[in-house]
């Protein structure tokens, strides 16, 4: 397979989905930067030093990347915006997952219920019944869980209040191709991510021992009420083995996801010969096991050839942990939803990218499934100038929160959601 030199306009920092949010660059503007590299910001294949990658792979974008060094060794369309589904839930996990003891009680009120989307996969929790705070979180891992993710963000404030801290978290992450808004992941215009920033989900959340022990629990029993339990199994058939899947030898987790609108969608990270790998792929066209199958066969590409693969880009650091905090000037044109992306940022959405001239900066504010974004840029005067300027640009992204209800279940072989699903067709 052969590189491509053509640059994604969804992996460009600084391009604005709402036109309105986008001010003109100076004419001296220097070249966008991309974050983790600019290789990953052509479209296409990415590798360098390395053969063999898997044939026929139908994912519409994949990643595979060293979990400890955080370089990328291998990618496709790396920064393509795509509805993440349920793998969204590691960025939830990210924001959340320390604010509670694990061993926290909390009865749950039929108000923590609301709001859960039609269609959802669900868990079971129930109204009147008093859960661990790692009860809940086992259902979230578990069984992808939109109940227990509503009955956590309300106990974190609410749902909007979580969507901002998300949203906020994935600035800090430097993850700028999502926008938040649901906490849920669901299928809701405009809720986006990539492979690049999934891959930063699952690798700051594996730093974490209680976000690598419930996304590694195969199985675990859950309250049904009235001091009763059932028992409820991973999805992850990569894990368990489902479905007629093999398990995968070293394979630790992370997160699944399914809906009807985006597909599959699926990060996995495995340990092989003291060495831990993380890949992404999302959007693959087979159904049934497809997700699964591609991840593998990208794992043992990556463990067959990480000693001599060249990095093509990194993980970057959060801006919190030290990272640098990337800059880059904005394109004249505004950006568009990568070709055949099943979700769009019609509306006003923005690319929540971290824009700036000489001295620029950005601040976002996100809450609920309102996202508010203020630029500032400074504009040096050139020679003839002895005056400087200041332009200030205000954009409101507002998620447009309605969501699409995914119908009746079909618990059939072969098809996501796995078996056990409540609501299938429903997003895990």
């Amino acid at each position: 397979m052969r590189d491509s030199s053509r640059l994604s306009r969804r992996a460009v920092l600084g391009l604005a989905a709402a036109a309105p949010l986008a001010a003109a660059a100076p004419a001296s503007a220097s070249a966008a930067t991309v974050i983790g590299g600019e290789r990953l910001g052509r479209s296409g294949v990415q590798v360098s030093g390395a053969s063999g990658l898997p044939k026929k792979l139908t994912a519409r974008a994949w990643l595979v990347a060293d979990h400890e060094s955080g370089e990328v060794l291998a990618a496709y369309n790396a920064h393509r915006r795509l509805a993440p589904a349920s793998t969204l839930k590691m960025l939830f996990a990210d924001t959340v997952l320390k604010k509670f003891e694990r061993a926290e009680r909390h009865t749950v009120t039929a108000d923590d219920l609301v709001g859960i989307p039609a269609g959802s996969s669900l868990v079971g929790v129930q109204a009147g019944t008093t859960y661990t705070v790692e009860q809940l979180w086992l259902g979230v891992f578990l069984r992808s869980g939109n109940d227990a993710v509503h009955v956590l963000s309300h106990m974190n404030g609410g749902v909007a209040e979580t969507v901002a801290q998300m949203q906020a978290k994935a600035e800090d992450l430097q993850a700028l191709d999502t926008h938040v808004v649901s906490p849920d992941g669901f299928d809701h215009k405009g809720q986006l991510s990539s492979a690049y920033d999934l891959t930063l989900f699952a690798r700051h959340g594996l730093a974490d021992a209680d976000f690598r022990d419930y996304c590694a629990t195969r199985t675990a029993d859950f309250p049904a009420g009235r001091k009763k339990t059932f028992q409820i199994q991973n999805t992850d058939r990569l894990l368990t083995g489902a479905w007629g899947m093999e398990t995968y030898d070293g394979l630790i987790g992370v997160k699944n996801g399914y809906t009807s609108h985006a597909g599959n969608t699926f990060t996995g990270a495995a340990t092989r010969g003291g060495r831990t790998l993380l890949v992404t792929v999302m959007h693959p066209k087979s159904g049934g096991n497809g997700v699964y199958e591609e991840t593998a066969k990208l794992l043992d590409w990556g463990f067959a050839h990480a000693a001599s693969a060249k990095p093509v880009g990194t993980l970057v650091d959060p801006i919190s942990e030290g990272g640098a905090t990337a800059t880059a000037t904005p394109s004249a044109a505004a950006a568009k939803p990568a070709a055949g992306a099943r979700a769009s940022t019609a509306g006003g959405h923005s690319s929540w990218g971290l824009v700036g001239g000489a001295g620029g900066a950005v601040a976002l504010l996100a809450g609920g499934a309102v996202a508010l974004r203020t630029r500032r840029r400074r504009t040096e005067a050139g020679a003839e100038t002895r005056t400087k300027t200041k332009t200030k640009a205000e954009g409101n992204a507002k998620g447009e929160g309605k969501a699409k209800g995914e119908g009746k279940a079909k618990a059939e072989a072969g098809k996501e959601p796995g078996a056990g699903e409540t609501n299938g067709r429903a997003r895990r």
